[in-house]
């Protein structure tokens, strides 16, 4: 009966279908999001956004999607059940890239043109701090434990962390050219920098701010100039990480412990910014020239499909 009763649940399980996930793709070009089921790897639907969407995230409860509108100076609230705009958000000038702290309760946003981090209160809509950074910020990232942020300022060549608390800088750190995303590890002893020019991805220990190693990136027929390291993702347990190499069509699997590279992932063209799902099987780029998405297996280590999604496909977010 107990073997019975195990064949039961074993072929239950088989039949169970996929679960649930809704892919959220930032549109540059087209002022949508494109709304993309995970399960079926199929559109759902577009929803209209102001102009030059880039950086997007959902809330801590995964009911909204905030979206940066870079040309109209603002954060865009969309109610994801409704799959429209329900409501605006100050954002500070050219709002670029941004990240939800992890209290849920405020923005850090990169102002490339003013050369600030804009913090903003979501709840009452208002923009509650400053903090002056290098010029033209764009990658930002907090810990999660909430203590800091980073941000990454690309002409300046540094990323600066912030004291989440008090809005205070407390270090700036010289990193390679054109530094694009920041990242933390799940643990929060590592701060990783990708750098667009120069291809490398800059690793820190948070705690002493001393460069602890650094990545480089080398793609079979691509000459360097064409490497060049921007979105990254790191998984679950802090073992793995992504990198999207732009021009260079590939997304790169790191080894987080040794910082090597095992594998390089042929997507579309010019891979922006990559996304996990939640069981940490599936990874997702944005692939800005191609204007597609890539589902990529990690568990067979292959490239699934490429879906179209609209033109100018940049940030990417994996909700349920």
């Amino acid at each position: 009966m107990q073997v019975l009763i195990a064949l039961l649940l074993a072929a239950l399980a088989l039949a169970a279908p996929a679960a649930a996930e809704t892919i959220y793709v930032s549109n540059e070009q087209d002022n949508t999001v494109a709304v993309v089921d995970g399960a079926t790897m199929t559109m759902l639907a577009t929803i209209d956004v102001g102009r030059r969407p880039r950086g997007l995230a959902l809330s801590i409860d995964n009911k909204l999607l905030f979206v940066a509108e870079g040309d109209d100076n603002r954060i865009d609230v969309v109610d994801v059940a409704k799959r429209r705009v329900v409501g605006q958000l100050p954002s500070g000038a050219d709002p670029e890239f941004f990240v939800v702290h992890p209290d849920g309760k405020r923005l850090f946003v990169a102002n490339e043109n003013d050369n600030l981090v804009s913090v903003v209160d979501v709840a009452a809509a208002k923009v509650i701090g400053t903090v002056d950074v290098g010029v033209e910020p764009e990658g930002m990232a907090a810990s999660a434990d909430g203590r800091y942020v980073a941000c990454t300022s690309e002409t300046t060549s540094m990323v600066h962390l912030i004291d989440a608390a008090t809005l205070e800088l407390v270090d700036n750190l010289l990193v390679d050219t054109r530094p694009r995303a920041a990242l933390f590890t799940p643990d929060g002893k590592q701060l990783w920098v990708s750098s667009e020019i120069r291809g490398t991805v800059t690793v820190f220990d948070t705690a002493t701010r001393a460069q602890t190693g650094k990545i480089e990136f080398a793609v079979p027929g691509i000459r360097r100039e064409g490497v060049q390291a921007v979105g990254m993702e790191i998984s679950r347990e802090g073992a793995t990480a992504y990198v999207a190499l732009g021009p260079a069509n590939r997304v790169a699997e790191v080894d987080v412990k040794t910082l090597t590279v095992r594998r390089l992932y042929l997507v579309g063209q010019r891979p922006w910014h990559v996304a996990l799902s939640a069981d940490q099987k599936r990874l997702i780029s944005a692939n800005g020239n191609s204007g597609d998405i890539s589902f990529i297996d990690l568990e067979n280590e292959e490239v699934v499909k490429s879906l179209p999604v609209g033109r100018g496909p940049w940030g990417v977010v994996i909700g349920p």
